[in-house]
């Protein structure tokens, strides 16, 4: 049978549903609390930036059981019919805290806190962390590739290479977030209001029967905006190519913006084209480098002294190539009033309802981080609480920053990242602490975990 009208409700996991069905046939459907949070860092990272909060506000706000979806359940012959009649009727009425988005966050810290009736909160696990994972992966990775220019500008092609087209337009807000200057994704710029950009393909070079004539049709299409891409055949020759249309745009009033390096040596290709350039009188004319670039090969280049003003990063950035995953964790920290945790070795959890406390130095970087619970008062007066109240009673309080405000906001807060965690390679870990009462409510419950399992 074909279902028409599935909905996001169904993005679930089997067994939050048989779950659901056990909780409501047992009655343990009280109010729970589940805290969202990355584990540890990938390899070379000392920091995340938190992203996906509009997306799962929607979710929540619009989280409902179709038609489709419960003749679906139905037909699995798995479910009990009065507890899918229970499932048509559920809608989301709980509490959401988040980190504002945009904000960096450090490993093991809360960004996200929902509380509901255990069984509302239980289902939205796949959601929340498939939104958290991919976005968080997505913003941290541009936002280091933005760092690595050092204020150069960082354009987005990566759209064919994400896995899928969520990524890809996600990554275009995300990355517009963190500071790109714009995309070649045509449909994601269109819908984030995002800059669009792009040069031209080595098959509109192919086309024609030399290169220069190649690059004279797109000056005449485009007068003002014109960047070749000199490397199909050979990056000196195709640079000298573009001086010579360089200088017959300029006798007819124009000027060529940049030429784009793709492949081959580009340390050494970028300093040979910046002397052609600039001996035939082009010091204007960028040189845009593009071809499997990431933060490193970005830092690298710079720290060799490449002559290039700007960058166009895809694939590494789209998939972030080296660390394409998060350890991100949705888990149950308070059921009925009573804070609970979990002791897997390698997996232990912090209980109870919390609050993320940050400190900074006098020169407003950020110094320590402390998770409290959330009842208790800063553990010193200057501490500024994080995690903020965005949803009750299922409606979202007030509308979220837009994506511009976002992205003004963002170099502020990257700002107060000190160097050592800001760094590309072997970041120092950022010191994040246990508030005093935190700290005796995890031993207290510790204990009395291991003395009910010994009883047992």
């Amino acid at each position: 049978m074909a279902y028409q009208n599935l909905s996001l409700a169904l993005f679930t996991a089997f067994y939050e549903l048989t779950m659901a069905q056990a909780y409501w046939q047992s009655g343990q459907t009280a109010e729970a609390t589940f805290s969202l949070f990355l584990r540890r860092y990938p390899p070379n990272r000392g920091y995340f930036v938190f992203a996906g909060l509009p997306d799962i506000l929607d979710y929540l706000e619009e989280l409902r059981f179709t038609d489709d979806d419960i003749d679906y359940l139905h037909s699995l012959n798995r479910f009990d019919p009065a507890f899918l009649t229970h499932l048509h009727g559920l809608r989301f009425t709980g509490i959401v805290r988040a980190l504002q988005e945009g904000a960096i966050f450090f490993a093991n810290e809360p960004v996200l806190e929902v509380t509901a009736p255990v069984i509302e909160a239980q289902i939205l696990e796949n959601y929340l962390l498939n939104r958290v994972n991919l976005q968080t992966m997505l913003a941290t990775k541009a936002a280091r590739a933005v760092y690595a220019a050092q204020g150069r500008p960082v354009t987005e092609f990566a759209s064919r290479r994400t896995p899928g087209l969520d990524a890809a337009g996600q990554l275009v807000r995300v990355g517009y977030m963190v500071g790109f200057a714009g995309t070649g994704n045509v449909r994601a710029a269109a819908e984030y209001n995002v800059p669009p950009a792009g040069t031209m393909a080595h098959s509109f070079i192919t086309t024609f029967p030399r290169e220069i004539d190649a690059f004279r049709a797109f000056a005449r299409s485009f007068p003002d905006a014109s960047i070749f891409l000199v490397d199909t055949y050979d990056s000196e020759v195709g640079t000298r190519n573009a001086a010579i249309v360089a200088g017959e745009m300029r006798e007819q009033g124009h000027e060529l913006r940049a030429i784009r390096l793709d492949s081959g040596d580009i340390l050494a290709l970028s300093k040979r084209a910046r002397t052609l350039l600039d001996d035939a009188g082009f010091q204007s004319v960028q040189i845009i480098a593009s071809g499997e670039l990431d933060e490193f090969a970005i830092a690298e280049l710079l720290e060799a002294g490449a002559p290039i003003d700007s960058f166009g990063v895809g694939t590494k950035i789209g998939t972030s190539a080296d660390a394409p995953w998060t350890d991100c964790v949705y888990k149950l920290v308070e059921y009925d009033g009573t804070p609970v945790l979990k002791l897997s070795t390698g997996k232990e959890t912090l209980a109870g309802r919390k609050q993320l406390y940050r400190f900074q130095d006098e020169q407003g970087r950020y110094l320590r981080d402390v998770i409290a619970l959330a009842d208790e008062p800063p553990p010193e007066a200057d501490g500024q609480p994080l995690l903020q109240e965005v949803m009750r009673d299922g409606k979202r309080l007030a509308p979220l920053p837009t994506l511009e405000e976002l992205r003004r906001r963002f170099p502020e807060e990257f700002a107060r990242v000190p160097e050592q965690q800001a760094a590309l390679r072997s970041p120092t870990p950022y010191r994040v602490n246990i508030s005093p009462n935190l700290e005796q409510l995890q031993q207290r419950l510790t204990r009395e975990v291991k003395e009910r399992m010994l009883a047992d």
